[in-house]
C-alpha cells in the first residue's frame, strides 16, 4: 500500500498537465469575481473539497486546523503574487494538489496533524499564487476576500460530506465521492 502511495506521489509532478484554471481568468476586480472564480474550475472545487474530506478522515484538530491552515496559507502565497514573487510549476502544483489530497482521502491517510498541515500550506501557496498572479493592482483586497470566503466554504462543504458519509454511510462513500471527483477532473 505504501509503495503505490509513494508510486502515484513520484509519478504525480511527471504525468499531470497544467490545471489551465488561471490562465484568462477574467475580471479580477471585485469581491464577487474572487468568490465567483474558485467556483468556476474543477482544480479549485476538487482540491479544496478533498482538504475538507482529508480533515475528517484524519479526525480530531485536523477537521478545522487543516483548511484554516490551506486558507491563510493561500492568501500568503497570494501576496507574495502581488508582490513580485516568481516560482516555477505553479499549475502542475496546483493539479498535482488534487491528486495527492484526492489519494489521501481515498486510502484513509491520518496523517499527524503538523504533517497534514504541512502538506495543505504547501499546496495552497501555489493555489494562493496562481490567483495572485492573475489579480489586478488596484482591487487585490477584496478579490482575495472573495476567493478566501469561496475556499472556505468549499472546505466546509468537504467537511459536511466526510462528516454525513462518516455517520449516515459506510465509510467506503468517502471512496465513491474520490473516483466522482476523479471522473469530474477527466471531463
Amino acid at each position: 500500500m505504501r509503495l503505490i502511495l509513494i508510486c502515484c506521489l513520484a509519478l504525480t509532478g511527471a504525468i499531470v498537465s497544467p490545471a489551465l484554471a488561471h490562465t484568462d481568468v477574467g475580471q479580477t476586480n471585485s469581491f464577487a469575481c474572487g468568490i465567483a472564480h474558485p467556483l468556476n474550475g474543477a482544480d479549485h472545487i476538487l482540491a479544496m473539497v478533498a482538504v475538507g474530506l482529508w480533515g475528517v478522515v484524519a479526525g480530531g484538530r485536523a477537521i478545522l486546523l487543516w483548511p484554516v491552515t490551506f486558507v491563510s496559507t493561500m492568501l500568503a502565497g497570494f501576496a507574495a503574487a502581488t508582490l513580485g514573487l516568481q516560482i516555477p510549476f505553479v499549475e502542475p502544483a496546483v493539479w498535482s494538489s488534487v491528486v495527492v489530497l484526492g489519494v489521501f482521502v481515498a486510502l484513509r491517510v491520518k496523517a499527524p496533524v503538523w504533517v497534514g498541515a504541512v502538506i495543505a500550506g504547501l499546496f495552497a501557496f501555489f493555489h494562493g499564487h496562481a490567483h495572485g498572479v492573475e489579480a489586478t493592482a488596484v482591487s487585490v483586497v477584496p478579490y482575495a476576500a472573495g476567493f478566501a470566503l469561496a475556499t472556505a466554504g468549499l472546505h466546509a462543504g468537504g467537511i459536511w460530506l466526510g462528516l454525513f458519509a462518516k455517520s449516515s454511510i459506510d465509510k467506503d462513500v468517502l471512496r465513491g465521492i474520490v473516483r466522482l471527483q476523479r471522473c469530474a477532473k477527466q471531463l
